[in-house]
């Protein structure tokens, strides 16, 4: 998996299953944000709105347990 873990300036850090790598931010799609999902292709990065709301969600879940449990 690959998630945009941020921006700086120009440059997109992301996480991947294999470390932190960057990219231009103008390879990614105008809309991308920190937290997407990203899938690359032979036309290069897209965004995985399925996976990315799939990901906030356990999130949230996550939040709450460790929230219930202070």
């Amino acid at each position: 998996m690959t998630v945009i873990d941020r921006f700086e300036n120009d440059i997109a850090v992301l996480e991947t299953d294999s470390g932190i790598t960057e990219v231009k931010r103008e390879y990614l799609p105008e809309y991308a944000k920190e937290g997407d999902v990203l899938v690359f292709s032979g036309d290069g990065w897209t965004v995985d709105s399925e996976a990315t709301e799939q990901r906030k969600e356990r999130i949230r879940e996550l939040m709450k347990r460790l929230i219930k449990h202070e």
